[in-house]
């Protein structure tokens, strides 16, 4: 595993940098949470283009009944 900071090579399974000490790998449940995160943020979207699209309709219903 490349260290994102100095460059380095590291053992895949290296937690932190033989080099420059530094964190190079994230815990699990830092990257379950980050997954979670990532479903809602797509799930929060999708919710968004669909009352965007109703919006839509309900103003262009709207312009419709106008004289």
């Amino acid at each position: 595993m490349m260290c994102p900071f100095c460059a380095n090579e590291n053992a895949l399974q290296a937690v932190v940098c033989s080099s420059c000490a530094r964190d190079i790998a994230a815990p699990k449940s830092l990257l379950a949470e980050r997954d979670d995160l990532v479903r809602k943020h797509e799930m929060v979207q999708q919710a968004l283009l669909m009352a965007r699209a109703e919006l839509d309709e309900f103003r262009r219903l709207k312009k419709r009944r106008s004289p």
